[in-house]
């Protein structure tokens, strides 16, 4: 892929491509401990960590936190062009590797690998004062490229496989390559999240409070939540982002939704949260969201990931416009979706450009049922 161009052969169309699945209802599959990725939290991560950052061995200790992995080393220089509008572009994934406290919280042998079950590109607008969060189904049948790890390793294209496939395959460069090859968008930023992270995150927080409009109940994420009013722990947090057997059709559309709603709702938490005047939540949020996250090596530093992260402080909940990548269920296998290029196109074509995206991008789009359960 040219560096000029824009490529979006990534996905099968709908309707394309080899099927072999039988035709049913769609099942609900066991869920293995998938969480969300919070792109909001660099918010408040951008908070503590710029009043932590003078404080000399706080300082070191938290620089010392940071995993970072060098991206653009690995990809090199075959992918899309920079914007050149003040625009920016960042991927951010949720990782379920089962290692260390996430086995705990995940269950799964330890060994299962890790997958990226939750991505989104966070596209901040000039200025950053408005952002629009692109979801990616991890459903999504595409047309993977060939990619490489940061071990040095090649993978081969890959045609009609799941998309989180490609950080199983290869990991996070792999997951850029696969996101820059359907977008034909540069991504300038890389942002990941574990669960464990986002559920000691969550409770630094002193919680995240949001309504739900009907009762929620999975056993399989160990949610049990009345309709009405919440302020969530960490356990309950993770449960609702995990959950896809509660609410809606069962799918991974419906996760997304609550994904998408709850992102919101830590936005709003994280403007109230006093952190400036308690020292004490002040370093622990700063030692977690440290320790919660690995970047591209662009943002591998304290100094570098504040700054990135106090020019989101400007973008409010209602400043963020969130949508679900166009697809429509496989007519072939109910448990995979097919991306709809036309509408796609528009979405890509408007982040490209730094404009809104136009409601037809997503209008007539599955969505899973889930919207409106959910609201900060």
């Amino acid at each position: 892929m040219s560096t000029e161009s824009t490529p979006e052969s990534g996905i099968p169309e709908t309707g394309d491509g080899p099927r072999g699945r039988s035709k049913g209802r769609r099942r609900k599959p066991r869920s293995t401990g998938r969480k969300a990725l919070l792109a909001a939290a660099w918010t408040a991560a951008g908070v503590v960590v710029l009043a932590g950052a003078g404080a000399g061995y706080v300082y070191f200790k938290l620089n010392g936190n940071i995993r970072s992995i060098d991206i653009n080393q690995v990809l090199g220089r075959d992918r899309p062009a920079k914007a050149d509008n003040g625009s920016q572009n960042i991927l951010v994934l949720g990782s379920d590797t089962r290692d260390g406290a996430n086995r705990k919280i995940g269950g799964g042998a330890a060994d299962s690998g890790a997958r990226s079950d939750t991505a989104m590109i966070v596209h901040l607008y000039k200025g950053h004062k408005k952002a629009s969060v692109v979801s990616i189904p991890r459903d999504t049948l595409i047309d993977r490229p060939a990619c490489a790890d940061t071990k040095g390793h090649t993978y081969p294209a890959a045609k009609n496989v799941m998309f989180n496939s490609a950080y199983a395959t290869g990991g996070a460069p792999c997951a850029v390559r696969t996101v820059e090859s359907l977008s034909g968008i540069r991504m300038d930023h890389y942002l990941e999240v574990d669960f464990a992270g986002f559920q000691r995150l969550v409770d630094d927080l002193g919680g995240v409070r949001v309504t739900t409009t009907r009762a929620i109940r999975d056993p399989d994420s160990h949610l049990n939540l009345a309709a009405g009013t919440h302020t969530l722990d960490g356990a309950q947090a993770l449960g609702l982002v995990r959950t896809r057997h509660g609410v809606g059709d069962g799918s991974d559309l419906g996760r997304i939704q609550l994904q998408q709603a709850f992102v919101k709702a830590l936005i709003a938490q994280t403007k109230q949260v006093g952190v400036l005047s308690n020292p004490k939540k002040l370093y622990d949020l700063a030692d977690t969201a440290t320790r919660t996250v690995t970047t591209d090596s662009d943002l591998g530093s304290v100094n570098s990931l504040a700054d990135f992260a106090g020019g989101l402080k400007g973008i409010s909940a209602s400043g963020m416009h969130m949508v679900t990548m166009p697809v429509q269920y496989d007519p072939a296998d109910p448990n995979r979706v097919l991306l709809e290029r036309t509408k796609a196109r528009q979405i890509w074509t408007a982040l490209r450009n730094d404009r809104p995206v136009p409601d037809s991008a997503t209008a007539g789009s599955a969505t899973g049922g889930a919207k409106g359960v959910v609201a900060p």
